[in-house]
């Protein structure tokens, strides 16, 4: 398998890898324009303009956008996350060139018909309610709002209902302006690909495009905060998290290897303890989680409302003692882990452009893969203690409650119970 990456001279990325064997491929643009990347009374205009790109070009309908794909057996997605937005396909390998012309299309190409934005918007209201009546979703949301209060990246995707029943056609090519300029753009491909032949596409439907002067997200800065919503729910839920690296922190498979040993399956410490031993829920785990400048190290369970005192402090006092106790065989199981998951997602050509599109984000390259499963072989017993000692003394940390959780203690209390 080889990488390969080219820069059009108007700044647009091109990476691909070819995976020998394979008769199907995946291929997609990633824009660097996500949730964070929207000011105030733009929030939810990303995830908008993600939703219309299929509504209709000046050359294709919606109805022929989903046929186009569909015809040939593949299919067609979008998703908007805080620092991407990414349109993407997944074909056999002679229909490649077929879903880099559909993608190219719904990108340069939208019409937004006044009717159709009206069509979205009511689907976006009712995304919106669903995510409100899904306390398990709902929850995370607050969570970031808290860790990073008054800023962009602490703001939903999905924008304010009051805020998307506001947006207008100008306000959607108002964005497209200001951030899907060439040189935000990554074009990624996987699997049964012809590199040169994606570029020289590329170039065609690309080339034309002029960079654009953008501004740069606003960097993060995570705040202590606590969200709390008492409400007659069956279960509590409870979502805490620690500041934790960035992609580019030399910390964050330390902190990764950290969160999968302590909460990242069923022999982890949280699961086993809470759990398994003392029955006092059905769902907990930690995850590290990390964008360009800031992450976080989180942790969620769901119980009763008469439990969620007693868990929350045993929650604190197991990640306490992780950051003493973590054992070789722990650690060991820890990143076996996330080498196998990282190792069997990338049998999937969606995934592998996924990867592909995210490391030229971060790094401008593809780490080679030896590269990064030595990176988490480092991350040896001694790191990963300090690691954990340091957060636990002096990390910021948010917590968001939901649910029936007037018996949960505040986020000072097992602050202070953490760093005793």
């Amino acid at each position: 398998m080889s990488v390969e990456i080219h820069r059009l001279s108007n700044g647009l990325r091109i990476v691909t890898e070819r995976m020998p064997g394979l008769k199907s491929a995946a291929i997609g643009l990633w824009v660097t324009a996500g949730g964070r990347h929207e000011r105030l009374e733009q929030n939810g205009i990303a995830h908008f303009l993600e939703h219309m790109a299929f509504k209709g070009t000046k050359r294709r309908s919606a109805l022929q956008i989903a046929e186009a794909i569909e015809d040939v057996g593949g299919y067609i997605n979008a998703y908007t996350s805080r620092e991407m937005t990414a349109y993407y396909a997944r074909v056999l390998e002679d229909n490649v060139m077929l879903a880099l012309d559909v993608i190219a299309d719904i990108i340069l190409n939208p019409v937004m018909d006044p009717a159709e934005i009206e069509v979205e918007r009511g689907v976006i209201l009712q995304e919106i309610g669903q995510a409100l009546d899904t306390p398990d979703d709902i929850v995370f949301d607050w969570l970031q709002e808290v860790a990073f209060p008054d800023q962009p990246i602490g703001r939903t995707i999905l924008g304010e209902a009051a805020r998307v029943k506001g947006f207008s056609r100008e306000d959607l090519f108002g964005f497209v302006g200001e951030r899907y300029g060439p040189d935000q753009m990554i074009l990624s491909a996987a699997g049964s690909v012809d590199h040169d032949q994606i570029v020289a596409e590329a170039e065609k439907l690309f080339g034309h495009l002029k960079p654009a002067p953008f501004a740069l997200a606003t960097p993060a800065r995570f705040a202590c905060g606590e969200h709390r919503t008492d409400k007659a729910l069956e279960q509590a839920h409870m979502a805490i998290a620690l500041e934790g690296p960035s992609y580019r922190d030399d910390d964050i498979y330390t902190a990764q290897v950290f969160a999968t040993a302590l909460g990242g399956g069923m022999s982890s410490r949280l699961f086993q303890e809470i759990r398994e031993k003392r029955g006092l829920c059905y769902t907990i785990f930690a995850q590290a989680s990390a964008y360009s400048d800031t992450g976080m190290t989180m942790i969620y369970a769901g119980t009763s409302g008469e439990q969620v005192g007693e868990l929350a402090r045993i929650t604190i006092d197991e990640l306490r003692k992780a950051t003493q106790e973590l054992n070789d065989a722990e650690l060991a199981r820890a990143r076996s882990q996330m080498k196998a998951g990282l190792l069997m997602g990338l049998e999937s050509p969606s995934n592998r452009a996924e990867r592909l599109a995210r490391l030229v984000a971060i790094w401008n390259r593809v780490p080679p893969l030896e590269e990064t499963v030595d990176l988490i072989e480092g991350a040896t017993a001694a790191r990963i203690r300090d690691y954990g000692t340091r957060i636990a003394a002096a990390a910021p940390a948010a917590m968001a409650l939901y649910g029936p959780v007037s018996g949960a203690p505040s986020l000072e209390e097992l602050r202070g119970r953490l760093a005793a």
